[in-house]
Order: C-alpha cells, then structure tokens, then sequence
C-alpha cells in the first residue's frame, strides 16, 4: 500500500511530482507472480497547491498522466491565458459582484483540464487511488481537506465536487487570488456523538485541534460559510491532516481494520517537498523589508519552518508505529502479515545532488507557468532524488528479497 503527498509549488512542485511519479512506474517488481510497479499500488494521492494540480489529474487519470500532464499543463502558457481571460470585458463585469472571484477564473480554466471530472468519477475509475486535496480555512487557520470525513462534517456531498473546485481552493494564494467558498449545511444533519469528559482529558493536543476544529464546523448557525485559501498556508506538505486522523484513529491495526488478515507487507509513505528557496535574504541588509519581500518571508521562510514541524511530527509518529508494528504484524487478527515494513520516503529538491542545478531549481518562481527548460529539468531532479532517497533503495532492496524468499 502506496501512499504519495505531492507539496505546493506552483508548476515547479508539478513538474517535480511528476518527476517522481514516473520513477515509481519504472520500479517494477514481482508480485504473486507478475510484473507490477509501486505506482500500481497507490492507494492515496494527496495534494496542496501545485501539487494538488497533479495529484487530481493523476487520480482522474492514472497512468495516463505521464504522458498527458506535460503537454496538457506544464508545457502550455497556462498563466497568461488566465490573467488574459479575467482581463476579459464580461469577466471584469463579473468580478465585480461580491460572489465571484479571481479563483472562480482558475476553476474554469482547470475544469478544462480535468473534463469536468468530480470526486465521484475519479472513485468510479477502476483502481483509482483515493484523492486528498488541502486548503486551508481562512477563519480559523486549520487545514480543510476535500475527504468524505470533512465534507460529513458540513453535511455535504463530496462526490459531486468538482476537482476543479477543490485545486482552485488549494491554489488560492492570499491577496492573489480570491477565496473559495463552501456552504456549512451541519445544522441539517445529527451531529455525531461527541466523546466524554474522560476521552477529551486522555485526548493528545493533536486530538484536541482536531475534536473543536470538528465542533466549530458542527455549528453552522455561527459559520454558515468557509472561505478557503491555498492549502500551504498552513500544511505545505499536505500530510498533517492524514496524520492527525490517523492518530485519533487509534492503534495502527484499528486503522486498517478493514484490511484482511495477514494482508498487507508493506506501508510505503512518499512525501514530495517541492518548496523553493528566498529569492533573497532580508537578513543579509539593514534595510526596511519591502512589502514583497515580507510577503515572501511569510509564505515561504515560515513555510519552510512550518514543514519541519510536519516532518519532525511524521518521524515522531513513525517511530511509534513502527514499534507497534513489531508487536502486532503476524498475530491472530492482525491485518499485517508477519513480515510487515513500514517505509517513510521524503523527496526534496534539496536532495539534488549537483549544487548548480539545485540552486537553480531551488529558485524556479512559484508560478502556473515555468520556462520549458526548468520543467524538463525538474523532472529529471524529481526522478533522481526519489532514485538516490536510502529508504527508497531499502523498499527496493526488501521488493527484491520478497521475489528471493516468498
């Protein structure tokens, strides 16, 4: 089971995923007796911003998406159409109301992209992995993410999203683009029973963030609607959210209740940190930070900072599951088989070995569009890092062990 979270970026994390994506389909290995490759056994693809633009193309096409996004996306003046096309007279008519914003531009264009596709075609796809887009909540400041269990909250129907609705509340960049907004219908819904007294204090503060950001969407006379912004903002990473759940979910066997007995070998985590580096240091001068270069600060200096927390949270987690693991893999009614792994891959364009190209890389402007060069290039990066990553050649050295001794 495959898992792959996919950073914001712009189509500089774009093209970066997608780098990655390719390298897992050439990473074939045998299973029950056929050739199949880790890109096979995705299950969830999770997205933020940028990525957010693969990971729902790739979830409405699968493997269709390493031929069609380069030309359909990455290689298309994607961004000059869309700042023409708001420019145009009846769209500047209609960004005039209140109820209609830059974003809503960005929808239509990616609806293009993506067919029309929603939620509920991507799950009608066979094998089509689960999709997991992150925005953030403008009031509050939490993640909001595009899942079944978020939208039960607001007593809404997921399926009939549109993925162009969800990438374009991803990809809201604050002052840049307008908000997105969803109506709370929660006051039309039984509000599930919330825990007792005792749970609440046993409750971690991971558990707590989660449990009132729940009671705050629960109360829809108060919030009847939620304004989203880019997902980056508070999660850039896209995986902070998945981990809270999976946390308040309990034990890792509880998680995967549902899986058979003996079933699963491994759980294989990929985090792709496309996040770019300050075009320029504010440090480095006594000079009064202009309003661009405090902006930048924020969004990518404390990003930055903001997914550190997030991998030392992952890593933290990690340990604990792995110790679970070792407990419970191979017992009577455990979904893990005897054998069971756990690999957690993190991919970063730090990880590029050459220096130049890795500064240059580093300093690709996060934009809908790049220069062609740097798409090619960032590919190859994507495909390297992933290649050189040490657990992605543990995965690969245990895949090989597991055709040796079945």
């Amino acid at each position: 089971m495959v898992a792959v979270t996919l950073s914001g970026g712009g189509a500089r994390a774009a093209a970066f995923g997608l780098g990655v994506l390719r390298e897992l389909k050439a990473t074939q290995f045998e299973l029950d007796g056929r050739q199949t490759t880790l890109l096979d056994h995705v299950v969830l693809v999770s997205g933020v911003s940028g990525g957010s633009i693969l990971a729902a193309h790739f979830a409405a096409f699968g493997d269709d998406t390493l031929s069609r996004f380069e030309p359909d996306f990455l290689m298309v003046p994607f961004e000059s159409r869309l700042i023409r096309e708001a420019l145009w007279p009846t769209r500047l008519y209609r960004m005039s109301s209140p109820w209609y914003g830059r974003t809503q531009v960005l929808a239509q264009r990616l609806d293009e992209l993506y067919g029309g596709r929603t939620f509920a075609d991507v799950r009608r796809r066979p094998g089509a992995p689960d999709l997991m887009i992150t925005a953030t909540d403008l009031t509050t400041g939490a993640p909001f993410d595009f899942t079944p269990e978020q939208f039960d909250l607001i007593c809404s129907d997921l399926s009939k999203t549109p993925l162009s609705f969800a990438v374009a509340a991803s990809s809201a960049v604050p002052l840049l683009l307008s908000p997105i907004t969803v109506r709370n219908y929660a006051d039309e819904c039984a509000s599930p029973t919330s825990s007792n007294k005792q749970d609440a204090v046993d409750e971690d503060y991971r558990a707590r963030l989660l449990r009132r950001s729940a009671e705050g969407y629960r109360n829809a006379k108060e919030r009847p609607f939620i304004h989203l912004v880019d997902g980056g903002v508070t999660d850039n990473l896209g995986v902070r959210l998945m981990l809270d759940r999976l946390i308040v979910g309990g034990s890792m066997t509880s998680n995967f209740a549902d899986a058979p007995e003996g079933s699963i070998r491994r759980l294989v985590l990929i985090t792709v940190n496309s996040e770019r580096g300050l075009a320029e240091r504010i440090d480095s001068s006594d000079r009064i930070p202009t309003t661009i270069q405090v902006m930048e600060s924020l969004i990518f200096g404390a990003g930055s900072r903001e997914t550190q927390v997030t991998l030392a949270m992952l890593n933290d987690d990690l340990r604990r599951w792995s110790e679970e693991l070792a407990r419970t893999r191979g017992r009577a009614g455990s979904p893990f088989s005897g054998d069971a792994e756990m690999h957690v891959i993190s991919v970063s364009l730090n990880d590029v070995p050459d220096d130049k190209i890795r500064h240059s890389l580093l300093r690709v402007p996060t934009a809908f569009t790049i220069e062609a060069a740097d798409v090619r290039q960032l590919q190859d990066a994507g495909a390297e890092a992933l290649r050189r990553s040490p657990e992605f050649l543990r995965v690969q050295r245990s895949l090989a062990r597991q055709v040796d001794h079945p």
